[in-house]
């Protein structure tokens, strides 16, 4: 189980992240010791960092930077700024990532597993569900002995109700998850999709993933 250090200030968001990625399979910790950051990231050995540029006693890139000078541990850059010379200089200064608040669920999990895979981390095995062994970028599901490739659609509806497994999501959200990964589908196709889904995890001996709650929409069971 790879291990992500939260470095956030903020308690509601760095709470939130943490149940985020312990739901999606990954061993997450916060840090707490601010005023001596770069030596609590160390010791705490992570596999991946989610550092926050707004934090006290230093700002996100400066820690940055002098981590880089004690360590290579994969930094994914979490901010609420959104200006191309923040994003220039984080990457300059060795960030391996940067997304910005409010971040999309799906697409922070879908880029952490991306940083694993480039740098040949652990990353098969980092996110699971009921016995599922979920490979988001390779768009592929094991359970047991069996295997099954998802279309990008497909992983992309599933990842996003695993991220709020759970909660009821609405036909809305899925839509609008779907638009802003740059695939359009209209209402029908949703259906399709969400049956489409159904099948493959049938296909595995698992009926019963996704339940419809009528007027409302989907959830994860």
């Amino acid at each position: 189980m790879n291990r992500i250090l939260i470095v956030e200030d903020d308690k509601d968001i760095s709470r939130e992240l943490k149940e985020l990625l312990e739901n999606s399979g990954y061993e997450a910790i916060v840090l707490t010791d601010f005023k001596n950051a770069c030596d609590s990231i160390i010791a705490a050995e992570p596999d991946l960092v989610l550092l926050d540029i707004n934090i006290p006693y230093m700002n996100g890139e400066m820690l940055l930077q002098q981590l880089r000078s004690k360590s290579d541990v994969p930094v994914i850059m979490v901010t609420s700024r959104d200006s191309e010379a923040d994003e220039v200089l984080s990457m300059s200064y060795g960030a391996d990532d940067y997304i910005t608040k409010p971040y999309n669920p799906t697409i922070l999990l879908l880029r952490i597993n991306a940083v694993f895979k480039r740098l040949g981390a652990k990353s098969d095995n980092t996110t699971t569900y009921r016995g599922m062994e979920i490979l988001p970028h390779k768009g592929v599901i094991k359970y047991k002995d069996e295997e099954i490739t998802l279309t990008k659609n497909e992983m992309t509806i599933f990842m996003y109700l695993l991220s709020h497994r759970e909660h009821i999501v609405s036909r809305d959200e899925l839509m609008t998850e779907l638009w802003n990964n740059e695939e359009y589908l209209n209402d029908n196709a949703l259906t399709v999709n969400i049956s489409r889904l159904r099948g493959r995890f049938k296909d595995i001996g698992l009926e019963d993933v996704i339940e419809t709650r009528k007027g409302q929409g989907y959830i994860l069971v």
